[in-house]
């Protein structure tokens, strides 16, 4: 296996990093399933850091099943049928209308999820960033606006309950919300649907579910319409 060069890691976090820049190598093919890693002493010398960092971050790829380690043996990339690919990293790279239908299917189920789980302090959060939305919408500052609309949808999958619908809903969001500073110059868009809105956040403060998913719906038809436009 060819050594490859890497510049030294400063981060705190070095067995994270370390395992993240493992796991990229093994997505783009530099080491293959079935293959074996190089010894410790190789790769502390690649990444710059100490038998234990190296490791912790083999500990890190094992437990997520990446790796196996068979001792006396050494350490070979299991060989995984699912994404192979970090799902971070395929979402840099996914086509706009991808990975915003994505985005609108996830807006449906955490809407109705929400109505039924959300608290006081998740209604709290949802009211001040709907107010953000429309006071950004009135003054037409389009960045604050459409940051203030993905923080009134991230607390909604929050309020949902199930933390893999909001982690994934916020990184899709994360990834989208430079196409919509693209897409979008002015806030008529967000103003046009601020009472679509709100009556989502109505409907999960009556806790009705199948209203809120009817709500995320419509407003989802709305921005869908929109970005076809443009």
């Amino acid at each position: 296996m060819m050594n490859m060069q890497s510049t030294p890691i400063k981060r705190n976090s070095l067995a994270d990093e370390v395992a993240h820049r493992l796991q990229e190598q093994i997505s783009r093919g530099t080491y293959k399933p079935a293959e074996k890693l190089p010894t410790e002493p190789a790769l502390m010398q690649e990444f710059g850091v100490g038998r234990s960092t190296i490791r912790e971050a083999v500990r890190i790829l094992a437990n997520g099943g990446v790796v196996r380690v068979q001792q006396g043996l050494g350490t070979f990339v299991e060989e995984n049928p699912g994404i192979e690919e970090p799902l971070p990293q395929r979402l840099k790279r996914a086509q706009f209308a991808d990975l915003d239908e994505v985005r609108q299917l996830l807006e449906l189920k955490i809407a109705q999820k929400a109505a039924h789980n959300r608290s006081a302090a998740d209604l709290e959060k949802m009211e001040h960033h709907l107010k953000r939305r429309k006071d950004a919408g009135i003054a037409n500052l389009v960045e604050e606006c459409i940051q203030a609309d993905i923080d009134f949808h991230v607390s909604i999958a929050e309020a949902s309950g199930n933390s893999i619908l909001s982690d994934l809903y916020k990184t899709v969001a994360s990834h989208l919300k430079k196409r919509f500073v693209e897409l979008f110059n002015t806030t008529d868009t967000f103003k046009a649907t601020q009472q679509l809105h709100k009556n989502l956040l109505n409907s999960i403060i009556a806790q009705d579910g199948q209203k809120a998913w009817q709500w995320a719906q419509r407003i989802t038809q709305h921005i869908d319409e929109e970005s076809t436009k443009k």
